[in-house]
């Protein structure tokens, strides 16, 4: 600089040049040296905010964790009340007190309804339902189904049209009745007059299962959106809305869990009409019995009937309501906590049907394990699990013993049609 200065050369463009370019140089620099800084505050804030994610994440699936946990101890005592109701409803009442029974059972399966969404909800966002799909026959599920709703639909003035249908699917039983349930809910709910149309359809990718109705329809701007937590189409009747709109959020979860695709038809003003697609079974099942057409006795017109059933439970309140409801329906019940109480009441009296609770209490077998240890005491015992778990292994695990699997709270028709079956195959 000093050779440059004291040139005297008329010309000062190389110095001019020069000192620009030391000028930009130091702007440089600090601008870089100011972005660096930017960038330190920003990862700072940025970890901050995955600090504080993290936590809300942790506190979430805590909580989430917790509801699906505890949905045993939920759901025990509302299976008691819904045990005591449906037995109520068989006795000979006056029939103001007949209507107040009616009113507590409804009542009760609201809240059944309710709880049983929030619980289900928990277990999908807490990633512990899994799916187990096994073959079965579609009408082992719509059949009860569609006895079911034609009484809740009779209620409200409608008519349930049901096409039964002989197809072998492979599914989950538990999750596919949960999404066919939330369709005929929502059929039922929204249709003001007319009919609900439950059936099957045979594409040649699976069986499409249909739940029509003759409602006011979906608009099409809202088809997408009442699969969304808690929305709701605007034409709910408000006496028939105890919903939290959870229902097809559900239902979307567990349609992608299966990878059994949902489909939604509607017009305003002419019903919606609602399809899960369920692929065929790739093995047949074995050949059933076929069907006595005419029975020739009392027994074969009811065989629960003098039927010898053994419930096994550690809660008294169940095995009080399970000995209320079963003894209503005429069957010689013998209820306890252990098979060594249940032996010595029943005066060397052979059981017909086993009903035992999975969870047994602490340091004690499963129910599983506990009904294989009476079938081989009791060659042909029919047993039925009975559990608030819905844990794919338990499903797993009851089906290769060879055994049915009912979830809680029980629904009175879906065990009677169970007991039904069981007793006409023995």
């Amino acid at each position: 600089m000093e050779r440059v200065e004291t040139g005297g050369s008329a010309d000062a463009a190389p110095y001019a040049a020069f000192e620009r370019s030391v000028l930009l140089a130091e702007q440089v620099r600090e601008r870089t040296d100011a972005l660096h800084r930017a960038l330190d505050e920003l990862g700072q804030v940025n970890t901050r905010l995955s600090a504080a994610k993290a936590e809300a994440e942790a506190a979430n699936l805590s909580k989430t964790k917790f509801l699906a946990a505890v949905s045993h101890d939920l759901l025990q005592p509302l299976n008691a009340a819904r045990l005591f109701a449906s037995a109520l409803e068989t006795h000979a009442l006056p029939d103001a007190s007949q209507a107040l029974v009616g009113h507590i059972g409804r009542s009760l399966k609201d809240v059944e309804g309710l709880l049983g969404t929030l619980v289900d909800i928990s277990r999908l966002d807490a990633g512990v339902l899994h799916a187990d799909k096994a073959p079965f026959t579609v009408s082992t599920l719509l059949d009860a189904l569609a006895e079911e709703y034609r009484q809740v639909a009779g209620v409200r003035g409608l008519a349930l049209h049901y096409v039964p249908s002989s197809a072998v699917i492979e599914s989950d039983l538990a999750l596919l009745a949960r999404v066919i349930r939330n369709f005929l809910s929502n059929a039922v709910r929204y249709t003001e007059h007319g009919r609900v149309l439950l059936g099957c359809r045979r594409r040649r990718d699976g069986l499409e299962i249909v739940v029509g109705d003759t409602g006011p329809g979906i608009p099409e701007q809202q088809r997408e959106a009442i699969f969304l937590e808690f929305r709701r189409a605007n034409q709910v009747n408000s006496a028939h809305s105890r919903g939290l709109g959870l229902g097809l959020a559900i239902v979307d979860r567990i349609s992608t869990m299966l990878e059994q695709p949902v489909s939604l038809t509607s017009r305003p003003g002419e019903g919606a009409l609602f399809s899960i697609t369920v692929p065929y079974a790739e093995a047949a099942l074995p050949t059933a019995l076929p069907k006595k057409s005419y029975p020739s006795s009392p027994e074969e017109i009811d065989p629960l009937h003098g039927c010898v059933v053994w419930v096994i439970d550690d809660d008294l309140a169940i095995l009080e309501g399970m000995q209320a409801l079963l003894g209503s329906w005429g069957c010689r019940v013998r209820a306890a906590a252990t098979v060594s109480a249940l032996e010595a009441a029943s005066d060397g009296e052979r059981p017909e049907v086993l009903l035992v609770d999975y969870h047994l209490g602490e340091h004690r077998e499963t129910g599983i394990g506990l009904a294989s240890r009476l079938q081989r005491r009791y060659p042909g015992l029919a047993s039925v699990v009975i559990t608030a778990n819905h844990e794919a292994e338990i499903k797993r695990a009851t089906r290769e013993a060879g055994m049915h699997y009912l979830l809680k709270p029980l629904k009175p028709l879906r065990l009677r049609m169970l007991l039904g079956i069981l007793l006409n195959k023995s």
